[in-house]
């Protein structure tokens, strides 16, 4: 926040003003003695530091996926069991992120949103929404909570606020357009009055934006266009075209991340589309496959970097957090990790915004190579890199814990360029084909690297892809799942795997730990994974379940 949390009340609602002060203490005393479901508000969210919570997607605003609970340790994480576990009613992509307050579980696919009991998993409330458009896609990966509101978005493009009491809908405005081909995916931010979200669809030949909202109604306050509009900086790196632009893809669908210090909202830019034939797009194509950073309040652009100018292999900036502070060259810097489907590790000063060191978490090979209508082999490849969920932050160990996709694709771009009116409502807006190695090759791997230096520590080799997420604790532990179906715990000092737990489908969602009722809980999303699925049917996959672990005994 740019200036102190103030309130102020209008004295013709201080009735209503007491009244709530009153409820909120009776509700702080009946979580006391475990009687009822308190929501936090979000100053009292702020300013815990017991870490019993898990109120974004990414634990905190800025990114760090680091709990320092430690109830569970290396010592007994081997006692972990299963507690008990939720399934969603309908088959829907398992890509979401649960968020923990006061012990109670908001979890949402692209239909439902439920708040169940973190301790037992016994359901609270339920809402379901019913489209009222066309939905570009349902593919969908978590909520915010603040002001006593589950912020969310949908597959028709509405932004909603759910009371986080009941799951009744406190209002739903539509901010983007299907017939524009957008839809929205990504978790919102919400940090003071605003909530920070913007709309997924470059492969439906949209143009990527991000915009602030007010949390009280929806009304949008301001709006970054990450592909520029006529007259603004950087329309030039798009060449003389303006329908470049229009469709020039850029979108947002991971995970934001905020530095409060300086008021600053990090956004990752998507990829340029189409994603492979770029003959109408000669230049840079910014803000595309860049992290930028714009003031929260007016949407200015402070600085950029952008890591593949003109990209062609669909190399999408997918995450630019954690951000920290560490120790390089003498001093102390106040960094940001930026991270994507290109397979680089980048850490950046955020006082400079100059690069500190750029290491590789995947294979790589060919992976600037231009693309043409000869088929040339790409490493990574178009799922490959890091997807939908990005790296933790180990604070005390000062490791960055950077999961990965290991899987190639040929590339071969079409001969002519594709009509981006037919893809608003057929996709892919990509102007070529991507051949995927064999499903056998594919590949994951979770590397430790020291935060200060980009030196690998250790590397836990996966059978498969890691797309779930990675969470690290003051237990010093790093949980994540697998897409062959099983929760995994490992030593943070060394990456020796100290259990692997089965949780019946493939995982690639969030895994956060929380307390609740006194205990240290750990939960993981799991179920039908989505776009992997359909290149890989065998991983299998059925409703969207959270499984929530436990020690024996408590």
């Amino acid at each position: 926040m740019s200036a102190p949390c103030r309130i102020r009340v209008d004295p013709h609602l201080m009735p209503l003003f007491w009244a709530k002060t009153l409820s909120a203490i009776l509700a702080a005393f009946a979580v006391a003695f475990g009687t009822s479901h308190a929501i936090a508000s979000p100053q009292a969210v702020a300013s815990k530091s017991d870490g019993s919570d898990w109120v974004y997607v990414d634990h905190d605003v800025a990114g760090t996926r680091y709990s320092q609970l430690k109830q569970i340790n290396t010592g007994n994480v081997s006692q972990l069991v299963k507690a008990c576990a939720y399934s969603f009613p309908d088959k829907e992509p398992s890509q979401t992120a649960p968020i923990v307050s006061a012990g109670t579980m908001y979890v949402t696919t692209a239909h439902y949103t439920v708040a169940v009991d973190g301790s037992n998993c016994h359901v609270i409330w339920t809402s379901m929404w019913s489209p009222r458009d066309h939905e570009t896609m349902t593919t969908h990966r978590g909520a915010a909570l603040a002001d006593g509101k589950i912020i969310r978005g949908t597959g028709d493009g509405f932004l909603l606020a759910l009371d986080a009491k009941d799951g009744h809908t406190v209002w739903a405005r539509q901010i983007a357009s299907p017939k524009d081909g957008y839809f929205i995916s990504m978790p919102p931010l919400v940090h003071g009055d605003l909530i920070y979200v913007g709309p997924a669809g470059a492969e439906w030949a949209a143009r990527g934006w991000v915009g602030a909202f007010r949390i009280k109604d929806g009304e949008q306050v301001w709006r970054f266009n990450i592909v520029p509009d006529d007259g603004e900086p950087g329309a030039n790196t798009w060449g003389p075209d303006a329908a470049a632009r229009k469709h020039g893809g850029g979108n947002l669908w991971t995970p934001l991340s905020f530095d409060e210090k300086k008021n600053l909202l990090y956004v990752p830019g998507g990829n340029a589309a189409p994603d492979i034939y770029d003959e109408g797009r000669p230049g840079d194509n910014l803000y595309t496959n860049s992290l930028i950073a714009l003031d929260a309040m007016t949407g200015r652009l402070a600085w950029y970097r952008q890591f593949i100018p003109h990209d062609v292999h669909d190399y999408d900036v997918t995450h630019v957090g954690p951000m920290f502070k560490t120790a390089s060259n003498g001093s102390t810097r106040n960094v940001v990790a930026s991270t994507g489907k290109d397979g680089m590790l980048r850490v950046l000063d955020r006082d400079s915004s100059d690069i500190l060191y750029s290491v590789p978490f995947t294979n790589r090979v060919n992976a600037d190579a231009a693309v043409t209508t000869t088929p040339v082999r790409v490493c990574p490849g178009t799922l490959g890199g890091q997807e939908w969920n990005g790296s933790a932050y180990h604070v005390k160990l000062n490791l960055l814990v950077v999961p990965a996709t290991d899987w190639c694709a040929e590339f071969k771009k079409d001969a002519a360029a594709p009509d981006p009116e037919k893809e608003h409502t057929h996709g892919w807006y990509f102007g070529g084909e991507t051949k995927f190695d064999p499903w056998s090759a594919a590949r994951g791997r979770l590397t430790a690297f020291d935060a200060s230096t980009g030196h690998e520590k250790w590397r836990y080799d996966a059978a498969k892809p890691l797309i779930a997420g990675v969470t690290t604790t003051g237990g010093d532990l790093i949980f994540t799942g697998e897409l062959t179906g099983n929760l995994l715990a490992l030593d943070a000092r060394s990456g020796k795997v100290l259990l692997r737990s089965d949780l019946g489908g493939p995982a690639g969602g969030g895994v956060v730990t929380y307390s609740a009722r006194g205990a240290q809980n750990v939960a993981i999303v799991s179920g039908f994974v989505g776009i992997y699925n359909s290149v890989a049917p065998d991983i299998g996959g059925g409703n969207t379940t959270v499984t929530v672990f436990r020690l024996r005994g408590n």
